[in-house]
């Protein structure tokens, strides 16, 4: 539906019974109604902004009696950015939400429960964020550009001045950001401003669709000089990364529990929350219950993000990767932290060829393994389950970033491999927003039956 069109619609009034995937809040009054900052138990007036065909869209006019868990957002921009979807919520309540939908998803798609849940994981839930893409664009009627999240009902670049979930030293720069791609000669020709911060240093990558003049350039370095952030620029594909002044710093986190640091390119995918992230690994490794002789096979292990951390505690880890600048990058860490129990290979663990392109390189290293790790994308692992089952570990920690995928392959894994669902729980790596990691654990057939 066309804006003009939802500006006609009548306003409606409707009592709101859940939250659905993304945080919005569902209406059940005929058809399913979807309203963006809607909490549940709450009565609301709306009014339809876009049709689809199994449910509606709404926009949220009033809230006519508010639920006792709405707070008051901390961000001036929550409701107008899409970066956030649950600002509204208490934590507590956001915790509680995201635990339920976790245990209701692996129940329904799975048709799974653990025998003991996880007590939900959590920190601080402001100024966590280290990565972002954020859009640039330069509006004519306003004579500026803008820079940041997009709005949370269209494609447009939101107006932020500051955000809160981003890292203090960001986040409190967006207004000035804004203001420099505005004073550069292209600013319509710059769409995005990428966002990595590691432990030491911020590096800040230029997407740029027409080469910059010199005073461009000097414009840029006295901003990175004043904000402590180092610019790359990226005139064209990822690889074209140039520096814009000098060497560009190593970014890198430090895992201080496992004496392990992880040196990354600003590219690379990393989790978004560093606190969490360590928290993460620590209870992974608690979970895996590695010993002195066992063997440990981490799939999708990216820059050896958990492998390494492994690797202090087991005879031998294992890695295998879909991408080979990141392994790559794993091997030159283990290097770097003088762990050689380590090892690493590429190899796309997607297809119907995934299982078997596994198992092989895994018994090139070993015939045996005792654990698995699986931390694959959103898509899941399903392609890699076979070949966990003919491992036949005594034990698999599945860390999940998505509540479906995730009930889809432990219900494979218990069903048809007769794995059982020990423990399972969340991850609060996203606050305010509607994402949901988590992690599970499975104990082998073999251990069963001992």
């Amino acid at each position: 539906m066309a804006a003009n069109a939802a500006a006609l619609t009548p306003a409606l009034q409707g009592r709101v019974e859940a939250l659905n995937h993304d945080g919005w809040g569902v209406i059940r009054s005929g058809k399913v109604v979807f309203v963006a900052g809607a909490l549940p138990g709450e009565d609301i007036e709306y009014r339809i902004r876009r049709r689809q065909r199994g449910h509606d869209e709404g926009e949220l006019l009033r809230v006519i009696s508010p639920s006792p868990e709405r707070v008051q957002p901390r961000c001036a921009h929550f409701g107008q950015c899409g970066g956030c979807a649950l600002q509204h919520l208490s934590s507590d309540s956001q915790l509680r939400i995201k635990d339920d939908m976790l245990r209701e998803t692996l129940r329904r798609v799975g048709k799974v429960e653990p025998q003991h849940w996880l007590p939900p994981l959590a920190g601080d839930p402001w100024g966590y964020r280290r990565r972002a893409r954020l859009g640039a664009r330069y509006v004519f009627a306003k004579g500026r550009s803008l820079v940041g999240f997009r709005e949370r009902l269209s494609s447009h670049v939101a107006a932020l001045n500051r955000c809160e979930v981003l890292t203090p030293g960001v986040g409190a720069m967006l207004a000035e950001l804004s203001a420099l791609v505005t004073s550069l000669s292209i600013p319509e020709r710059i769409p995005q401003v990428e966002v990595a911060v590691g432990d030491a240093a911020t590096v800040l990558v230029l997407r740029i669709l027409s080469p910059i003049t010199a005073e461009d350039r000097a414009k840029l370095a006295a901003f990175g000089e004043q904000h402590r952030v180092h610019w790359l620029l990226q005139p064209g594909g990822p690889d074209s990364l140039e520096s814009l002044d000098g060497p560009a710093p190593q970014l890198y986190y430090d895992l201080p529990s496992a004496d392990v640091r992880l040196n990354f390119e600003p590219a690379d995918f990393i989790q978004v929350n560093g606190d969490m992230n360590r928290r993460l690994v620590d209870r992974v490794i608690e979970l895996l219950d590695i010993g002195a002789r066992d063997a440990v096979l981490d799939l999708y292990c990216g820059l050896g993000n958990f492998t390494l951390p492994i690797a202090r505690r087991a005879a031998q880890a294992f890695g295998i990767e879909g991408e080979a600048g990141l392994v790559a990058r794993a091997a030159a860490n283990a290097v770097f932290n003088g762990i050689g129990n380590a090892r690493f290979a590429a190899a796309d663990l997607s297809g119907p060829e995934a299982a078997q392109r596994c198992v092989t390189l895994a018994r090139q290293q070993r015939e045996s393994w005792s654990q698995v790790l699986l931390d694959p994308p959103r898509v899941g692992a399903a392609d890699v389950l076979q070949a966990v089952a003919q491992l036949a570990p005594r034990r698999v920690v599945y860390v999940s970033c998505n509540p479906a995928s995730l009930a889809r392959d432990l219900g494979i894994l218990v069903t048809a491999h007769g794995f059982t669902l020990r423990e399972a729980g969340i991850v609060d790596m996203f606050p305010h927003t509607s994402h949901v990691e988590s992690v599970a654990v499975l104990d082998g057939p073999e251990k069963r039956k001992r």
